[in-house]
């Protein structure tokens, strides 16, 4: 992330404009306000802060998934503007699959370190030491953060936990609504969807029971560079064209790591690339891309005509339903 915000004068809704009969003098024509509407940006950044200052307002123990990719960054960001000149008000949780790209996890420790907010971890990797979990045959550990996931959520008695997901990334984040209700179980029923009318959040839950609230909801990822680029967040480089060595597999460029390596038959090639989504490094692909800063990838985004999920995640893949499913069972 880029420097703290600076206090300024809050930017409010429209401000609407006075009736004007047809005997109105000058001096009311002089003294009435002129209609000022928000840009899309401030709209969207105005309806995100409602959203998180309503959620601290209404639960007891709220956390925010931060896992150091663009979407986790940007909601912090936005949370820090929430409460300024205060400290965020909750801590930050991450479930740690051991697959991560390094660069993320470092700038991961030094964005909460910067900021002082408390950094809870789940480990994936625990979970297998001790038998719990096993590695999948395909290598990808995305779909085996649900269970640390709900096991750290309750162990911490979260009740409401924020995430990043926006509607535009996936059929199944597409029907979502903003406070979404998770069962005794961390589970989701798509057919049990509360109604958001008015933008009122009904946040209604029993003891067990939690919420995940999505205040980026209604941002695409457009919108989420725009905003990169307008406050001046900073990211892993990551996301910026750099080359790197990779291999094809899947119709995408993997990148070389421990724990993705490329078998006999794949070639080994030096590319110019950028990540669109830092996941996994076994199951995030790479674009060709000579975007190297966040005015060239604004630029690349907007005419882009694949999702970012869709481009470079292999574990949404799986299935038709493959984020349905892992939703239904606890998954962000």
């Amino acid at each position: 992330m880029g420097s703290q915000p600076t206090l300024s004068k809050p930017r409010g809704g429209l401000i609407e404009d006075q009736p004007r009969g047809e005997g109105a003098g000058p001096a009311f024509a002089a003294s009435a306000p002129t209609a000022k509407r928000l840009s899309s940006l401030d709209a969207l950044e105005s309806e995100a802060i409602h959203i998180i200052r309503e959620v601290v307002a209404e639960f007891e123990r709220p956390a925010l998934l931060f896992s150091g990719g663009k979407d986790s960054v940007v909601m912090l960001h936005l949370a820090t503007k929430a409460f300024w000149p205060g400290k965020v008000p909750f801590p930050v949780l991450h479930v740690d699959t051991g697959h991560n790209f390094p660069e993320v996890i470092e700038f991961r420790d030094r964005t909460v370190e910067r900021l002082g907010v408390r950094l809870v971890v789940g480990s994936v990797q625990e979970y297998i030491d001790r038998g719990e979990l096993q590695d999948r045959a395909d290598g990808t550990r995305n779909p085996l953060q649900t269970v640390p996931l709900l096991d750290t959520i309750n162990a911490n008695k979260f009740d409401a936990v924020f995430g990043g997901g926006r509607r535009d990334e996936d059929k199944a984040r597409a029907k979502e609504r903003i406070l979404s209700l998770r069962d005794e179980f961390g589970q989701w029923d798509p057919r049990n969807q509360r109604p958001e009318l008015w933008n009122l959040y009904n946040g209604r839950h029993t003891v067990g029971q939690h919420v995940r609230a999505f205040p980026i909801s209604n941002w695409t990822e457009l919108d989420v560079w725009r905003y990169i680029e307008r406050e001046n967040i900073e990211l892993p480089g990551l996301y910026y064209a750099h080359e790197r060595e990779v291999f094809r597999r899947d119709g995408m460029w993997r990148a070389i790591g421990d724990v993705s390596l490329p078998t006999e038959k794949e070639t080994v090639e030096t590319r110019t690339v950028r990540y669109r989504t830092v996941g996994d490094m076994s199951c995030t692909g790479a674009v060709e891309s000579d975007a190297a800063d966040v005015a060239a990838v604004v630029r690349e985004v907007a005419l882009s005509t694949l999702t970012e999920r869709g481009a470079t995640r292999a574990d949404d893949r799986i299935s038709e339903a493959a984020m349905e499913d892992r939703k239904k069972d606890g998954y962000f």
